[in-house]
């Protein structure tokens, strides 16, 4: 999908962070856009940001079916089509996976990986129907490549949403559909995902632990350090047009699952010291 320009994109999470920048650049490519999140003091100022094009915002939990299927039936009901779909929400928790709680698996599942597929059931069909070029794009991070010590059910989560990413592409092209889906995996970024905690609703609310704030600590760290959000953004549009499926943040990554693929065919457990 080259032309992007005078087409629509949707992105969630786009209240800050990857979600925000993804926003941006889309804007800057001359795209109507739908903004969805659950921060509504950030969705406007991403809003804001993004120009004077066309941008509409809709607060959406993306962990709620309904949430997503309005927002669904917004885009198509208002703008008349979807070509971008961004499924960019997530959240984050570490921590050692004998001390998460159900509620903890719940709230990471519930946005991580059903944020997904709740999309692409309120999503996809009407993009298919519409016979046209478009794009999928799921920000899955390269913790949904290498499971490490103390991510906890964030792992779990992002491995779900790699594999739901490519189910998806092989029944896009099974059936001949004109979509093409993008899993993209950037590891340390400069965002607020060590601060996912601002956006937890109560009823699912957890008690932290000292192997957690170990591992909030460490991702904070590493988001730090981490690069631009903004480039997360240009690598998502160049693979929109390029068709790529798998787009890694660094080159070194590609290294790690190589190794990791062998150590795994050895029987062994890889080691990401």
């Amino acid at each position: 999908m080259r032309e992007l320009v005078g087409k629509v994109a949707v992105v969630t999470g786009a209240a800050s962070g990857i979600g925000r920048a993804l926003a941006l650049r889309l804007a800057a490519e001359g795209m109507t856009l739908m903004l969805a999140d659950v921060d509504h003091g950030g969705l406007a100022e991403t809003a804001a940001l993004a120009g004077d094009g066309k941008v509409l915002t809709q607060i959406t939990d993306v962990s709620d079916a309904a949430a997503v299927a309005h927002l669904a039936n917004r885009c198509f009901g208002e703008l008349g089509a979807v070509h971008v779909l961004c499924n960019n929400a997530g959240v984050y928790q570490g921590g050692h996976m004998w001390t998460r709680g159900e509620e903890d698996f719940a709230w990471l599942l519930g946005v991580n990986l059903w944020g997904v597929l709740h999309a692409v059931h309120a999503f996809v069909p009407r993009m298919i129907e519409q016979d046209a070029e478009g794009h999928i794009v799921n920000t899955v991070s390269v913790a949904g490549l290498f499971a490490v010590s103390g991510s906890g059910g964030y792992a779990l989560s992002k491995h779900a949403a790699l594999a739901a990413s490519q189910a998806l592409a092989q029944d896009l092209a099974a059936v001949g559909a004109k979509l093409r889906v993008t899993a993209l995996c950037p590891g340390a970024v400069r965002t607020r995902i060590a601060e996912s905690e601002r956006v937890r609703p109560a009823i699912l609310a957890g008690s932290p632990t000292q192997d957690e704030v170990e591992a909030l600590d460490q991702v904070g760290r590493a988001a730090a350090g981490g690069i631009e959000p903004s480039e997360v953004a240009d690598l998502a549009v160049q693979a929109i047009r390029e068709e790529r499926f798998l787009v890694l943040s660094d080159p070194k990554y590609a290294a790690r699952l190589r190794l990791q693929t062998e150590t795994l065919l050895t029987g062994n457990l890889p080691s990401y010291q």
